[in-house]
């Protein structure tokens, strides 16, 4: 297995329109790492380009020890798996895994050891005698898959490969990705629009916008220090709360009259917003000692949650993580307060975090 360092990738296409702007990344070999991001954002041609299918307009990506900017995809040592399964019509699952190895003219001997272990570590054993019309979705990408693993290559790039399943199937497959990469130990970069896939599947995560690296960090940190306004705006559902406040009397105060505790070596001179994630923050009944008034707009029961849409203030659309048994009507007057926690704050002009 090998690390993938990208240096100053950049991209440009004949029309003018840039999709990838100076972008560096280190991979860990051994690691999942995740590219995470809207569409549009530069991600698939960033994978594309450590694939070897797209041609960078100017930068370096290494794969291990070998610059790879001259070699073509055959030669790059990685296996990918596309977002669709690009199997075989006319061969059965057994000679679709079968069929990259046979292409590098490996001994048969091999190539049913391999076939067989791919076989068995995806749960493929059942299907192998199955053309991929008699396949469901899920065992299509399993197949795909399977396919990537003979090959023992240095990285898998993956690149959306869950979109086209539904809810169950994607978070079956997802797990085992996850069991797959820790048991095989190999690089492994993952691109997705899907924050759950990222958070739930990622040693580090990427998030990318217009073309640029915002950050690089574990699930955990870009969960709770995102790095900008974007970061704090995409990450978690529901998103961060974003609340205009100022620094008053030894605290943050919001525009609304909400009251936050101000991190260390905040800036007095700027138009600061302060990122409050749902559940830190509390609804309790109207007039409670510390609280500031507001009214239910809607409540999204969701089983184990109660997600609570408030005005107060003048403030819009603040959202609120309940446990189930918290329950209030819509337009109900309510209470609102700040749960714990001291808020990552945002400098408007740059929206870049600054505390």
């Amino acid at each position: 297995m090998a690390g993938i360092e990208v240096t100053q990738l950049h991209k440009r296409y004949p029309d003018g329109t840039v999709a990838v702007e100076e972008v560096d990344l280190s991979i860990g070999d051994g690691e999942l790492f995740v590219m995470l991001g809207p569409s549009g954002c530069g991600k698939t041609t960033t994978l594309r380009a450590m694939a070897g299918l797209e041609r960078q307009t100017s930068g370096d990506i290494r794969i291990g020890s070998t610059l790879v900017n001259d070699l073509p995809p055959a030669e790059r040592d990685i296996a990918m798996v596309f977002q669709f399964y690009a199997l075989y019509p006319h061969l059965k699952t057994r000679d679709n895994l079968a069929f990259p190895l046979r292409a590098e003219g490996l001994p048969e001997k091999e190539v049913r050891e391999r076939v067989a272990e791919a076989s068995r570590m995806m749960q493929l054993d059942p299907l192998l005698d199955r053309r991929p019309h008699r396949l469901s979705g899920g065992e299509q990408q399993r197949v795909a898959l399977a396919r990537a693993l003979v090959r023992r290559p240095q990285a898998f790039l993956m690149d959306e490969p869950l979109t086209n399943l539904d809810a169950e199937l994607r978070a079956d497959t997802r797990t085992e990705i996850k069991h797959l990469q820790a048991e095989l130990g190999t690089t492994m970069v993952y691109v997705t629009h899907d924050q759950v896939e990222a958070m739930s599947l990622g040693h580090r995560i990427a998030i990318l916008n217009k073309g640029r690296v915002e950050q690089v960090g574990t699930p955990l940190e870009v969960y709770d220090r995102p790095a900008s306004l974007f970061c704090a705006s995409f990450i978690g559902s529901p998103p961060m709360n974003l609340i205009d406040v100022e620094v008053a009397e030894g605290a943050l105060r919001g525009a609304g009259g909400l009251v936050l505790p101000p991190p260390p070596g905040l800036p007095r001179d700027r138009t600061l917003v302060a990122g409050v994630r749902p559940e830190a923050l509390e609804v309790t009944a109207a007039g409670t000692d510390g609280t500031v008034a507001a009214r239910v707009v809607s409540a999204e029961a969701l089983g184990d949650e109660i997600i609570y849409v408030l005005d107060h203030g003048g403030v819009r659309d603040v959202r609120v993580r309940m446990p189930p048994t918290v329950r209030f009507a819509p337009d109900a007057p309510v209470g609102l307060r700040h749960a714990g926690g001291t808020p990552p704050v945002y400098d408007v002009s740059t929206e870049e975090l600054v505390a």
